[in-house]
């Protein structure tokens, strides 16, 4: 414990200055100041003298305060590192950091034990002060990592933390921080949530889950099992707020369907389940970041009350509220004003409203302030009149929790410029005036000692401070304090001791301010609407009568009442949860007790652990079973597991007994669960599928397609056995793909040119894809080619074996011909027996014009006639085929056959050309007719390619170099030959 000038505590002040670009949205400039004489003088610290850095923030331990963090990084951003200091910044250690940190979160209770959350989504833990960090997790949400709760979680070292899974979905898991891989982590919550719902907060934990249009809140308490949130039935919320989770009860803001900028205020049973509406139309604005403010407040010091800001037809008012929202009241006016005039202000016409969280000005100070060592004590900035007006502002004063309220300064002029602090050490009854800067400066906030009886406030319109300074004081100079009139809040009379307004004192370090707390007799004050009920202000002859909404049957049983229990049916009210009042009125005593009947099981749950729905062969499986309403523990459960696996239990649902299973064989399973009593059933089921993740997918399609004309597009998925794959197809710039469960689509391309098509196969657990690329024309030729069956034997089937032969098929028909190579494709086809395609694409100038070979062609034969040669090789190529299992591989053979067809198109060529036969030995060639034809599609053949043979003319092979285009090969009588090329139906026939 440190002391200075006579001061008991700490000395130290530190000060963080940074100069932010609004534009780059960064930090350029940083400086860090520290006193050790309680703020008489300042030194501003170096922490690297000769480098720049820039400390972006900077953290103290809440539970030994000597204990501080820096984070900075160097100007560029590349350097990031943490300065630790053990001593109130007297000294800092440096530590390097291998990742950018973007918050801490200290431990509650143990001060060496720290959280980072980095700018790449990911949560590391030190538990030495920041010198170590060790991974935790990725994916992790920022803003939605929450550490154990004292006096609720059991383990000190557990971390709640919102999760991305691989899926994308999100996750509530649990871990320790000494294992927090991902078979460590636990999930909490059975299913996946909405991103940044997880919430905990005392005794509650929250989360959200959106199924179409309909959202539903889960609620935990004191981490038992999670339960709906049961709002009114047609409430329908689009956003919930938690507003206070303190004294055993959830108040929430709830926004329903109807509304826009106002929200409605919700109070709850203990667990926090069951909600009723405390007040309607609560005001609400929303910040940067899509962050939500309520304009509700709850006034420190004094359990219980709350101030709001109702905005019902157009105008916004003040209420206040002295038991959690039973009841609402507007703020008292003032009877006179600061200079002791009469106030032309009465109720009900007129009241006092202030700004409470926000003002739509900038220039006011926009929050009330109260703080809870000074009970009683509230202090805002508002106006007098029929509604809250943003641009008019005076200072209002209250002592006695709202009861009366004074006037105290009015809002200055903008003719001066310098800086006065004007301040108060009698409640606001009288004001001094302290210039300590003649220069004039903006002023954001100011900071007071935690602990003193001080409120501050800015008034920035003309740069003046106004402050209550309430110092600590002696025991001869307290009074004793009671808050409203009849003395009972939240069904007690407490009295506080406070320093006495006249009194200039300081008190001591262990002063409490309260001082005796007795119960009340209960009155109707004492008990709000049940859930199910509600007010109905229209009855004014009812007077505070609860009714049913017309959706709720009071003797209905509770959704946990199980047979041989009982239960009380409601009256319409419910004593106001932490109102401690004894005896009078007791609004419940009428309620009946019945007895529990046998419930039907309903909303019954299947689900599994960690939301894997596809899973591989031999993954381990957990099956989760939950049952909402309806009685469990006389209830039986049928499990079906698909794959003949079958099992009944009892009491599932109570015992939480896991389901584990193991799918060995690749499929998909259908899980059922039945629960079923006496008095119903209800049924669950999913769906599991189980599939070895996709290795590749290849992409099917012809490289050159007509326009309008129908093209086939398949996916060749591997491995092939693959069940329920997604097929996403996106053709040219389209992006919005097609969707389709067959790996085959039909497309069309309207327009001429070059056309991308991509293919994604996706089966739950991988995704996989695949691009080619279609050259549209309005004409194009086509002839199909054939091989021999020998070629079969080494044909690989894969995709790239074929566009290897298709490759090389192109340059030897390009350089044997004399056709240029772009105007040559070749398409090995998939699947046995081997063929292809090769197209002929018109030439690039528009001069119409003929290849060499089809000028060659159409000069020799003088007819539109087609011819198919097929020779019979010597025994040197029998040879080679015969020894391809000792020497030769698929991509020698593709070689071998290739020059084969270089050959055979070469002999092909001279029949066209000399029209003459060739005495030779069993060779001959089949002169097929053929029909000049112009090529549109690339699917569809005219039957006239396909004629009878209509004679045969017998040709020698033994053709010398001359007639082979100086090509030749060895005759070896008496050999065997082998058939090794085909060549159907040549059209070279350009436009």
């Amino acid at each position: 414990m440190n002391s200075c000038n006579g001061r008991v505590g700490s000395c130290v002040i530190l000060i963080l200055t940074k100069y932010y670009h609004a534009d780059s949205a960064k930090v350029l400039e940083s400086s860090l100041w520290r006193s050790s004489d309680y703020g008489t003088t300042y030194a501003k610290l170096n922490l690297m003298p000769g480098t720049t850095i820039v400390v972006t923030n900077f953290y103290i331990c809440p539970t030994n305060k000597r204990k501080v963090i820096l984070v900075s990084s160097s100007i560029n951003e590349q350097d990031q590192m943490l300065f630790v200091s053990t001593d109130e910044g007297g000294s800092f250690q440096r530590q390097p950091l291998t990742f950018g940190v973007e918050t801490l979160l200290f431990h509650p209770k143990e001060e060496d034990k720290l959280l980072a959350y980095s700018k790449e989504r990911k949560l590391y833990v030190s538990t030495d002060l920041g010198r170590k960090w060790t991974l935790l997790q990725e994916r992790v949400t920022k803003d939605r990592i929450f550490w154990s709760v004292a006096g609720v979680d059991v383990d000190p070292d557990l971390v709640h933390m919102e999760m991305q899974d691989t899926s994308g979905g999100f996750l509530y898991v649990t871990c320790h921080i000494q294992n927090c891989s991902d078979k460590m982590v636990t999930a909490q919550f059975l299913g996946k949530i909405d991103q940044n719902s997880l919430s905990v907060q005392d005794d509650y934990i929250f989360v959200k889950v959106t199924t179409g249009n309909r959202t539903k809140h889960y609620v935990s308490y004191r981490r038992n099992d999670f339960v709906q949130m049961r709002f009114p039935k047609y409430a329908l919320p689009k956003d919930v707020q938690i507003v206070s989770t303190d004294e055993n009860q959830v108040f929430l803001a709830l926004q329903e369907w109807y509304q826009t900028d106002t929200y409605n205020l919700y109070a709850s049973d203990p667990q926090g389940v069951y909600y009723s509406v405390a007040l309607e139309n609560v005001r609400s604005t929303k910040q940067p970041e899509e962050n939500v403010l309520i304009d509700i407040l709850e006034v420190r010091g004094i359990k219980g009350v709350f101030l709001a800001n109702q905005k019902a037809d157009g105008k916004v008012t003040t209420l206040i509220t002295y038991n959690k929202g039973r009841d609402w009241d507007p703020l008292t006016p003032p009877a006179t004003d600061m200079n002791g005039k009469a106030v032309n202000c009465k109720p009900p016409e007129c009241h006092l409203h202030l700004h409470l969280r926000w003002a739509d000005n900038p220039y006011v100070s926009g929050t009330v302030h109260t703080k809870d060592s000074a009970p009683g004590l509230i202090m805002g900035a508002g106006n007098l009149g029929s509604q809250l007006v943003e641009y008019k502002e005076e200072m209002y004063v209250t002592s006695d929790c709202g009861k009366s309220w004074r006037q105290r300064l009015l809002r200055g002029t903008h003719e001066d410029t310098r800086l006065p602090l004007r301040f108060s050490v009698d409640a606001g009854h009288t004001w001094n005036v302290h210039n300590f800067t003649s220069t004039s400066v903006f002023v954001d906030g100011l900071l007071s000692e935690p602990g003193d009886e001080t409120l501050v406030m800015t008034e920035p319109c003309d740069s003046t401070l106004y402050s209550f300074i309430g110092h600590r004081s002696q025991m001869n100079c307290v009074c004793v304090f009671c808050p409203k009139g009849e003395r009972c809040i939240m069904g007690q009379e407490r009295s506080y001791r406070r320093r006495k307004d006249s009194a200039f004192c300081i008190k001591g370090k262990s002063f409490t301010s309260a001082l005796t707390a007795k119960p009340c007799q209960c009155t109707e004050r004492d008990f709000g609407c049940d859930y199910g009920f509600e007010r109905a202000p229209s009855l004014k002859a009812e007077g505070d009568r609860c009714f049913a909404d017309f959706w709720h049957d009071p003797d209905a049983p509770p959704e946990d009442c199980h047979l041989g229990h009982t239960y009380e049916s409601s009256t319409g009210y419910r004593k106001v949860v932490s109102n401690v009042c004894e005896g009078g009125v007791n609004k419940q005593q009428s309620s009946k007790q019945h007895s529990c009947p046998l419930l039907p099981p309903r909303g019954l749950q299947l689900g599994i652990k960690g939301q894997m729905l596809s899973v591989a062969p031999g993954d381990d499986i957990t099956f989760i079973v939950h049952q909402e309403q309806g009685d469990t523990t006389n209830t039986k459960y049928q499990v079906d597991l698909g794959d003949g696996v079958r099992a009944i239990y009892r009491n599932l649902t109570v015992t939480d007994e896991p389901i584990q299973h193991r799918y060995e064989k690749p499929g998909v399973y259908r899980v059922t669960v039945k629960a079923e009593n006496a008095a119903g059933h209800d049924e669950a089921t999913v769906y599991v599928q189980v599939h070895a993740p996709l290795q590749e997918v290849h992409l099917e399609v012809v490289p050159i397609a007509g326009r309008n004309q129908k093209v086939n597009l398949t996916a060749v998925v591997l491995p092939a056995a693959t069940n329920l794959t997604v097929f996403y197809w996106w053709i040219g710039d389209n992006l919005q793909p097609t969707l389709s469960l067959e790996s085959s689509i039909v497309a069309r391309f309207p327009e001429t040119g070059q056309v991308s098509v991509t293919v994604q196969a996706s089966n739950g657990r991988s995704v996989v894809q695949d691009t080619r690329s279609v050259r549209v024309f309005d004409q194009f030729q086509v002839v199909p080619l054939s091989f021999s069956r020998n070629l079969d034997l080494f044909n690989p089937n894969i995709p790239e074996w074929r566009d290897d032969v298709g490759q090389v098929v192109t340059k030897i028909l390009a350089k044997i011909t004399g056709i240029p190579q772009e105007s040559l494709v070749t398409m090995v086809k998939p699947g046995l027996p081997t063929t292809a395609d090769l197209y002929v694409l018109p030439a690039e100038s528009k001069t119409a014009r003929r290849s060499v070979f089809v000028d060659k062609v159409a000069g020799a034969t003088g007819r539109s006639r087609a011819h198919a040669a097929r020779w019979r090789l010597n025994a040197q190529l029998c040879r080679v085929a015969g020894s391809r299992a000792a020497v030769a591989g698929p991509g020698v053979w593709a070689l071998v056959v290739v020059l084969v067809i270089g050959l055979v198109v070469s002999g092909a060529f001279v029949l066209y050309k000399f029209k003459r036969s060739l005495p030779g030995r069993n060779v001959y060639a089949q002169m097929h007719n053929e029909k000049e034809q112009e090529m549109t599609s690339p699917v569809n053949h005219s039957e006239d390619t396909q004629n009878i043979i209509q004679g045969e003319e017998f040709i020698d092979d033994d053709l010398d170099s001359q007639t082979l285009g100086n090509r030749s090969w060895s005759h070896v009588p008496d050999l065997n030959p082998i058939e090794m090329f085909t060549v159907k139906n040549v059209q070279m026939l350009l436009s």
